[in-house]
């Protein structure tokens, strides 16, 4: 029988093991003697004046966020008992995650409210006047929905384009046209895009337009061997020969576009001026009236007699022929709502809860598939409660719902409007990225730019609205799933580092914090999560980036989650315990308690300024992979904190810690009482099983005091994080 001790049960062993010796200081004598390669084993902290390389508090730059959770589970993970659980993690404030705009709906933050046609349909704005508490909010799918699925919707829903159904239609986002926007159509162009899988015959195309129809369009092919989406500077959209369309007038619309069939897969309609004539939702309101709608799309070939052979899959699920979009109307209706995609915490309950800890926390607005007035009266809402907001994130991934940089500017200089209306000191920022490990790129403008942040910067540089930008954000998942492996962490702090300088090379103003809200390994759980790889992935890419300069790191997710199949069928989480099927917690994973040693050991808690400074080690295996990285900083009181991660899973490292570049320019070293704190694989062990696992031991962290000086070595156990900290005296010359 698997032994499977409770949370309760684990608090008190912790009480108990706190004095357990876990780490040895050895003398330069004793470590000749265990092996004579670690006598020269040395980490270097450069504390030369100048050199430090940010300053942070820990009550601003290392929280925690809470996503969508799943239907039914939220009135079960909102209790006093979990509130005291997560907490106890050390993490402090808190991301609001947005999720509706992931799967292509709108949100009711408030399920009390208007819409613009009384009759329960329309555009709508949650009441921004106090009420009940709201305890639960949810998403609403989005009829006119275009695209199939996306880079946040893989399997649920589909797009109107390709359903075969002529009473259903996409239609584009009415706030990237003129009346809203100010600025021609033609510097918003929009697009839908046709994936037939491979590559097929194609000389024509039928589109059975709607209202309003375009007037003005090209039909293209992508001239690339890659999806024009993932590999965006991999190929050029062509326009067909006869391709071109200056007079469009609406219906059915058959055009040759080639005299002869030729092979393609992907084809764009790239939509450049409206008729600007009402959709089947009448004249009453102008959104009605603005930018594009197509009812089904059709390609192949057009034989001799003028009969259209259709190549194209039309049906209303995920096997239709795929497409994507450039953007969505908004409009929806009461009956649109989807309760089962899960539930996004009700404000009230959310912020009188006690997750916050009563910090200032971060909230989205739903800007991708919403409405300036709707998002407005959010903050309204907020703000009459007296709730504090740190940000405002604007929008959720905004690159992989593959909307255009300058289609993203212009929503958000509309909703920016409306919320600084609202109040003038918001903080707003985005465009929250995905986690990625290079610049995003997208097709090439006119003059060739490509950079997706660079371009959006631009847009607001163009309309003197910089300042609108107070922070940027962006998401951390590094390892594509299924390709997680232990070299694969020899990677990370290269990794997380490099992404803020691409982001500062694309322009990002140095004035600009930068903050990582939403992080873990990879976009899908696998048994690295709850292993002890997770705990010294997060160890690692947290010291690396806030060493870096990053201003804030947020730990995804606060709540559990439920162990799950994950990549390969390979059972993990994204959280920080074991829960039962009720969403009571079992055990710790790994991630709690690296949480923790970043949290209470590394850093003190509150809102004092602590400095980082480089440091470096010198312990690498025969292919070059860095072993050991550290991470130091000077915590407020003149103590220091060394943060190191011996990645090695067979061997310990016994390091010597030097302080190098002091005022008086010698090397310092820790002098007198230094307490040393480690978690790694002698603390805890997953045992996994098909239907998930359990950790035994499953810790607590080793602790000790070490009485140290200028030879001392500390012993860094194999796979571990460790927290070494104390005073430095400066050594005799």
């Amino acid at each position: 029988m698997k032994k499977m001790r409770t949370l309760a049960a684990a608090f008190a062993v912790a009480a108990l093991a706190a004095s357990a010796p876990a780490i040895l200081a050895q003398s330069d004598a004793a470590a000749k003697d265990e092996n004579t390669k670690r006598e020269t084993n040395t980490i270097r902290v450069d504390i030369a004046p100048g050199h430090q390389t940010n300053s942070f508090a820990p009550d601003r730059a290392l929280g925690a966020g809470i996503d969508r959770l799943p239907y039914g589970a939220t009135d079960k993970l909102y209790t006093d008992t979990m509130i005291k659980q997560v907490l106890a993690s050390g993490w402090m404030p808190v991301s609001y995650r947005q999720n509706t705009e992931l799967h292509v709906e709108a949100w009711h933050w408030n399920p009390e409210g208007t819409w613009s046609d009384p009759s329960g349909k329309g555009y709508f704005t949650g009441n921004a006047a106090p009420g009940e508490l709201i305890r639960h909010s949810y998403g609403y799918a989005l009829p006119h929905r275009g695209v199939t699925r996306n880079d946040g919707t893989e399997t649920e829903g589909y797009s109107r384009l390709t359903d075969g159904d002529l009473d259903s239609y996409w239609k584009s986002n009415p706030y990237l046209t003129k009346a809203f926007t100010g600025e021609d159509d033609s510097l918003h162009p929009q697009w839908v895009m046709l994936d037939l899988a491979t590559p097929q015959s194609v000389d024509a195309i039928r589109i059975a337009w709607a209202d309003p129809y375009a007037r003005r369009y090209l039909v293209q092919y992508w001239t690339g061997l890659q999806d024009p989406i993932k590999f965006p500077t991999k190929g050029v959209w062509q326009t067909f020969p006869s391709g071109a369309v200056s007079d469009g007038r609406g219906g059915e619309a058959t055009i040759r576009l080639a005299d002869a069939p030729g092979l393609v897969q992907f084809v764009r309609v790239w939509m450049t001026e409206s008729s600007n004539t009402c959709d089947s939702h009448g004249d009453a309101d102008r959104r009605n009236c603005v930018g594009y709608a197509i009812r089904e799309i059709y390609a192949g070939t057009l034989g001799a007699r003028g009969e259209f052979h259709d190549v194209v899959q039309h049906v209303k699920d995920q096997e239709q022929a795929a497409t994507i979009c450039s953007s969505v109307d908004p409009w929806h209706s009461a009956a649109d709502l989807n309760e089962k995609a899960g539930d996004q915490s009700g404000l009230d309950l959310f912020y009188t809860s006690g997750v916050t800890r009563g910090l200032p926390a971060m909230i989205p607005i739903a800007m991708v598939y919403d409405t300036p007035q709707n998002a407005a009266a959010e903050i309204s809402y907020v703000e009459k409660r007296g709730y504090p907001i740190s940000y405002v994130e604007m929008g959720e991934e905004a690159d992989g719902q593959y909307m255009l940089p300058e289609d993203y500017g212009a929503l958000y200089l509309q909703f920016a409007a409306a919320l600084h209306r609202v109040d003038p000191k918001l903080k707003l920022g985005g465009p929250v990225f995905q986690g990625v490990n290079k610049d995003i790129e997208v097709w090439p403008d006119a003059e060739g730019r490509t950079s997706w942040l660079g371009r959006f910067l631009d847009y607001l540089k163009s309309h003197g609205r910089l300042a609108d930008l107070a922070f940027f954000s962006f998401e951390h998942y590094p390892v594509e799933p299924c390709k997680v492996t232990w070299s694969t962490l020899y990677d990370e702090a290269s990794l997380v580092t490099n992404i803020l300088h691409v982001w500062r090379s694309d322009g990002l103003p140095a004035g600009v914090p930068a903050f990582i809200t939403e992080s873990n390994i990879a976009w899908e759980t696998s048994e690295s999560f709850v292993g002890i790889y997770g705990a010294l992935w997060l160890a690692d890419y947290v010291g690396a980036y806030i060493s870096a300069g990053g201003d804030a790191v947020y730990y995804f997710h606060y709540f559990p989650m439920g162990i799950h199949p994950g990549c390969n069928r390979s059972p993990g989480t994204f959280g920080m315990f074991t829960v039962d099927a009720n969403y009571n917690a079992l055990q710790f994973t790994s991630q709690y308690f690296a949480s923790q040693l970043l949290t209470q050991e590394w850093v003190v808690p509150g809102d004092a300024a602590h400095l980082t400074y480089p440091a470096v080690s010198d312990v690498v295996d025969a292919a070059g992979h860095v072993l050991v990285t550290s991470y130091a900083v000077l915590r407020p009181g003149g103590e220091w904190a060394i943060l190191a991660i011996n990645k090695d899973q067979e061997n310990s490292h016994a390091v010597r810690i030097a302080f190098q570049g002091d005022a008086a320019g010698g090397e310092s070293y820790f002098d007198g009482d230094v307490n040393v704190v480690t978690f790694g694989a002698a603390q805890y062990q997953w045992h996994p099983e098909i239907k998930g696992g359990w950790a035994e031991p499953d810790g607590p962290a080793a602790r000790e005091t070490v009485r140290a000086g200028r030879e001392t070595r500390f012993v860094l156990p194999k796979a571990s994080v460790s927290v070494i900290r104390g005073r430095i005296a400066v050594a005799e010359r």
